[in-house]
């Protein structure tokens, strides 16, 4: 498996855990560094997860707004929670993140959804995350301008 979807999955599994925990994600990374460095059975956590769930912290509140808007059918406390945080963290990477590309970040997206949720789950991600893609340079548009 390849570090950076590694990172990705590390990152995800955080944000699932401060969801189900209702825990701000800072404190679940940080109790997860601090199992890493004390427990050898513990997974490592790498630059890049870190990144992600500090990036995530900080547009938090935008990325739950725009799932909001623009997920069809779908409450962000109706949807599953596995669904709900993969999309949430595939979002900050899509639209926040430079260096990685949008093809790259929705494919893992819909890999974790195949992985970790339901039979219509990857097609949902997919979908949303596919019209975050679209959506791109406006939402940053608008963010820039805030």
């Amino acid at each position: 498996m390849a570090a950076r979807n590694k990172a990705r999955k590390r990152a995800f599994q955080i944000l699932f855990e401060a969801d189900q925990r209702g825990a701000p994600v800072q404190t679940v990374l940080a109790d997860w560094l601090r199992h890493a460095r004390t427990d050898d059975r513990q997974p490592p956590v790498s630059e890049y997860t870190m990144e992600l769930v500090e990036g995530y912290a900080g547009y938090a509140e935008r990325i739950d707004e725009l799932i909001s808007t623009y997920s069809v059918g779908w409450t962000l406390d109706r949807m599953p929670v596995v669904d709900r945080n993969i999309v949430r963290l595939a979002t900050y990477e899509l639209v926040w993140v430079d260096g990685t590309p949008d093809a790259v970040v929705i494919d893992e997206a819909v890999q974790l959804a195949k992985e970790f949720s339901t039979d219509d789950s990857p097609s949902f991600v997919n979908g949303l995350l596919g019209r975050f893609k679209d959506l791109k340079p406006s939402l940053l548009r608008v963010d820039r301008q805030e």
